[in-house]
């Protein structure tokens, strides 16, 4: 069954294109996961068969804000990289179920392709120094790599040095007063959880700023001010939650607890966001991530850590429909199946000035729970419909939502 339901998603996973966002919801088709591994495919094909043959750089188009092209060039493929591997990583950390076949097809690419992409003698050495941006998609790439140790265990061992030159690289960069922080303290989050030598300062630095930002309510701000956008998801909440699970250090443990409470709040307020039909707030900075906005709820799924009134497979399903809203359709991609500039198909404008073919791949992330196995009650549950569906479709009496404090 997921044989031809990947091949007929390969051939264009907008099958249901011709129909409206609600009736969409309703039609039959192959199970959630399956359905899943099929918009996954999409996505990574492009980005780890070009990488794995040393032509990333030659095949991905970089599409940007007219006059940005040569600039994000410098940086878009790294972004490709990163983001996907964020997002997939879990996925390729399994070693069994029905997707084996393809996953280890996955897994030896991304091994082959990160080769290219720290070995300074290959076409598809990536840029970890030159510019800001790298520090951005070298966090992103640190943290793929913290979701799947397996597959940095696999690289070759002149690879495994090369890949830590190309990370300590990136301390020549200060970030910025805001999230930025969080992406130096994650590099070096991941040397800690390979038993490398770490910056003690760098994770300290961004994990305490992050506290004095905590607005309430399960919201950080982004630096000190608050903005409406979706960084807490993007960003903030899920490196600040796997920071902490990939450092060792116990004198952590009051921020531990807090985030007990904060994630899971935050994961309800995404969860809630989600509408009927899969669509959600157009609101701030990067909406071109797609479903990458809902990182932290997926995030919060596959770490088993959502609100006791939140069933998993109620998350199963708002994801699912955010993902027919926001890749199914083939005007997200161009003719070679990498993705393009948009929200719900290809929408230029909606690009800011950073924007380009490789930060669209943060939508990966959205893909985490793939992470957990076909059993788990994630994906074995029978479907359940979300808050929105439950409130404006079925018109259910459901307590009413509460801040909470932490």
């Amino acid at each position: 069954m997921l044989r031809r339901f990947f091949l007929r998603g390969m051939g264009g996973v907008g099958l249901l294109a011709g129909l409206g966002p609600v009736e969409a919801l309703a039609q039959p088709r192959a199970n959630d996961r399956e359905y899943w591994v099929s918009l996954l495919s999409k996505i990574a094909e492009p980005v780890l068969t070009a990488l794995a043959d040393d032509q990333l750089k030659a095949r991905m188009p970089v599409e940007s804000k007219p006059g940005q092209e040569a600039d994000r060039r410098k940086y878009s493929h790294l972004e490709a990289v990163g983001r996907l591997l964020a997002g997939i990583g879990p996925w390729l950390q399994l070693d069994s179920g029905d997707e084996k076949a393809l996953r280890q097809r996955y897994f030896q690419l991304a091994v082959k392709g990160l080769g290219n992409a720290v070995n300074p003698n290959a076409k598809d050495y990536l840029n970890y120094d030159n510019g800001g941006q790298p520090l951005v998609d070298a966090a992103f790439l640190a943290q793929g790599l913290i979701r799947c140790p397996r597959l940095y265990k696999a690289l070759d061992a002149n690879v495994r040095q090369e890949l830590l030159t190309a990370f300590r690289k990136t301390r020549t960069i200060r970030p910025g007063f805001n999230n930025w922080l969080l992406f130096s303290g994650m590099i070096e989050a991941f040397f800690a959880s390979v038993g490398e030598e770490y910056d003690k300062m760098r994770v300290d630095y961004a994990l305490r700023q992050h506290e004095q930002w905590y607005k309430g309510d399960g919201v950080f701000g982004d630096g000190p001010e608050f903005h409406w956008d979706y960084y807490n998801s993007f960003v903030i909440q899920p490196f600040i939650v796997d920071m902490l699970r990939a450092i060792p250090d116990r004198s952590y443990d009051f921020l531990r607890t807090r985030m007990e409470k904060i994630a899971p709040r935050y994961a309800a307020v995404q969860e809630r966001l989600i509408g009927p039909d899969g669509a959600y707030p157009p609101i701030g900075r990067s909406i071109c991530y797609r479903a990458g906005a809902f990182h932290h709820l997926a995030n919060t799924a596959f770490l088993k850590q959502l609100p006791a009134d939140i069933q998993p497979a109620q998350v199963r399903g708002a994801l699912t429909a955010v993902m027919r809203r926001t890749l199914e359709d083939k005007k997200n991609y161009d003719s070679n199946g990498w993705l393009l500039i948009g929200l719900a198909g290809h929408q230029p404008d909606l690009g800011e000035s950073y924007i380009s073919t490789g930060s669209l791949y943060l939508t990966a992330t959205a893909f985490l729970p793939l992470g957990l196995a076909a059993t788990d009650v994630f994906w074995s549950a029978p479907t359940a419909d979300w808050t929105s569906r439950r409130l404006w479709e079925k018109g259910e009496n459901l307590p009413a939502d509460h801040a909470v404090k932490a």
